[in-house]
């Protein structure tokens, strides 16, 4: 681990990620890999048990907003998620598939939050793909708007009221920040 990078992880935060393809380059072009990718960021998210505040799908990397997983560690459970993509989109290649690491910043207050989602909402308008964010296939933009689901088990309002019809209420860790 290069000196100096600290990770706050088992604190019960949500956790603004991102990773990028080896290089940056657009491996994620193609609406197949990124269709490839939701599947498998569900997969994983059943598996390891985290819940998905929010994503995006870019050309060329990816941002996550989610929790800790209540089986094994985030770090265990991104390295998962990226390995599982790598053998499905890059079966006969040399090169990597994604760079190494990820940058995960943890976010404790509602306000980052909002702000952290917005901006992986509007990735996709910034970048000229799309001109609103729920138009973008590969993003949780569509479901905050309309509670359309997207692949991905999004945890919204949307998400709370079909569980609360169910008569299911989930029990989240949250750090008490004074």
């Amino acid at each position: 681990m290069p000196w100096g990078l600290k990770r706050y992880q088992e604190t019960g935060d949500v956790h603004f990620i991102t990773f990028s393809c080896y290089r940056r380059v657009p491996l994620l072009a193609e609406a197949q890999a990124r269709d490839t990718f939701v599947i498998v960021l569900e997969r994983v998210r059943r598996w390891y048990g985290f819940y998905v505040t929010g994503f995006v799908v870019m050309p060329e990397h990816v941002h996550l907003l989610l929790s800790e997983p209540e089986r094994s560690s985030l770090a265990v459970g991104l390295q998962m998620l990226k390995q599982v993509v790598s053998q499905k989109l890059n079966k006969h290649a040399t090169k990597p598939f994604w760079q190494p690491r990820y940058y995960d910043f943890n976010v404790y207050r509602e306000q980052k939050l909002m702000e952290k989602l917005d901006y992986v909402h509007g990735n996709p308008v910034q970048r000229g793909l799309v001109r609103r964010p729920e138009d973008w296939a590969w993003s949780s933009a569509r479901h905050y708007a309309t509670g359309e689901e997207c692949g991905v088990e999004i945890e919204s309002r949307w998400t709370a009221r079909r569980r609360e019809q169910l008569g299911a209420y989930p029990v989240v860790r949250r750090r008490d920040v004074s």
